[in-house]
């Protein structure tokens, strides 16, 4: 039951990550346009410069979950590739329960008040021809509410791991080095 969970929670942060990858795209595609526009017809508006950073808070904060999900965020593989599995495995476990998840519930604590006063006073930006802020002010504790979610997925496996329920390859590093991380790249982009 609670590995089915936990495949629902990777399965859930996967599709968001790959949807929001999109928003890449979306802001090369704008920076670009602003550019040209800027340079030809001597025209711009700031609300092009805020519809990037929104694009780009959207990519950050929503696929961050779907990075631990493939264990690919910052750690010191350097110290901890020296331990066996089984220590890997704990030292995982401790980071989640002690770190990630208390802090992502702190940001969750402070950021859902703070998204849901931008939302009732309809917040706007302080610059001539600004957007509107709260979608980016929401991006924080959906992004934290990801995240704890998929913290919980990961305790999860490791558990099931300690307990010799599965074997590991859920939650195993998906490249361990930059050409493998290439090829994987290049591999889902032929696939999909």
């Amino acid at each position: 039951m609670f590995m089915a969970l936990s495949r629902l929670i990777d399965s859930l942060n996967e599709k968001i990550a790959d949807t929001v990858s999109w928003a890449l795209l979306a802001a090369v595609i704008i920076c670009a346009g602003n550019a040209l526009i800027r340079y030809i017809f001597n025209s711009s508006s700031n609300a092009w410069l805020e519809i990037q950073w929104y694009l780009y808070a959207a990519m950050f904060m929503l696929a961050a979950s779907n990075t631990l999900r493939r264990d690919e965020h910052v750690r010191i593989d350097v110290v901890v590739g020296r331990f066996s599995r089984r220590t890997q495995v704990w030292i995982d476990l401790f980071g989640f329960l002690l770190f990630l998840l208390p802090v992502c519930l702190v940001i969750l604590w402070f950021g859902v008040p703070f998204a849901a006063l931008s939302i009732r006073s309809a917040e706007m930006s302080s610059n001539a021809g600004g957007l509107i802020v709260w979608p980016a002010k929401l991006l924080v504790p959906v992004g934290f509410a990801l995240l704890v979610l998929q913290a919980v997925s990961e305790v999860i496996k490791r558990i099931a791991f300690l307990a010799g329920r599965i074997d590991g390859h859920e939650f195993a590093k998906h490249a361990t080095t930059p050409e493998d991380e290439i090829a994987a790249i290049k591999a889902a982009n032929q696939i999909g």
